[in-house]
């Protein structure tokens, strides 16, 4: 489903913000680039953003800028990869994942009670399918091998995640874009996920 999306002249008068402080959040990188999303309109062209992604971020600028400088705030909404660690009780509280999931990705990984950024992005991610049912346990594992494999050649910031069966088997892969991707006909795609989405998501998972 597409995602819905609010023009800027939408947005300034919904959030009460004036055009000034939306550039400005911007060049803190308090609001994603990517989300300025240039389209043509009858009077030329205008800007529109992801309307459930921006609303609930600029809700929480809003709401942390008395007590924090934008700076800080900066730093709360872009943590790095290697400054960034969670425990168990703070990963299920934060819904991350499930205590089963995260025993399982204990298991499976050898990785240790103290999670970094790059292993929450992959626990993430591993929650969410198998909560939904759309993989097993083994391809779980298959995945994971997979993406740390890719995070040492690539890094996974801009790449994409496809997850595809022929004839009942399991496999996925990891692609940087831009690419163009083609596939047999036997080859059913049954997922596919931007990393850069799961990052932000699991960002504000973090603030």
């Amino acid at each position: 489903m597409e995602e819905e999306m609010i023009s800027k002249k939408e947005l300034l008068e919904l959030t009460d913000i004036s055009y000034g402080q939306l550039y400005r959040w911007k060049r803190k990188g308090l609001i994603p680039e990517d989300w300025f999303i240039k389209k043509s309109s009858f009077t030329g062209q205008e800007t529109y953003f992801p309307k459930l992604k921006v609303l609930s971020r600029i809700e929480k600028i809003k709401s942390m800028k008395e007590d924090v400088s934008l700076d800080e705030l900066a730093e709360v909404f872009t943590p790095t990869l290697n400054s960034m660690t969670l425990g168990p009780i703070e990963i299920v509280a934060r819904g991350i994942a499930t205590p089963d999931v995260l025993r399982i990705y204990q298991e499976m990984n050898s990785a240790g009670d103290t999670l970094g950024f790059e292993d929450l992005a992959a626990l993430s991610l591993l929650n969410r399918l198998i909560v939904a049912g759309d993989i097993s346990l083994d391809e779980g594992r298959t995945l994971l091998n997979v993406m740390k494999e890719a995070s040492a050649v690539l890094g996974l910031d801009d790449c994409e995640v496809y997850m595809t069966r022929k004839l009942g088997v399991f496999t996925c892969f990891i692609v940087k874009p831009p690419c163009s991707l083609v596939t047999d006909k036997g080859v059913r795609i049954i997922g596919r996920q931007t990393m850069a989405e799961l990052i932000e998501e699991l960002k504000m998972k973090l603030i």
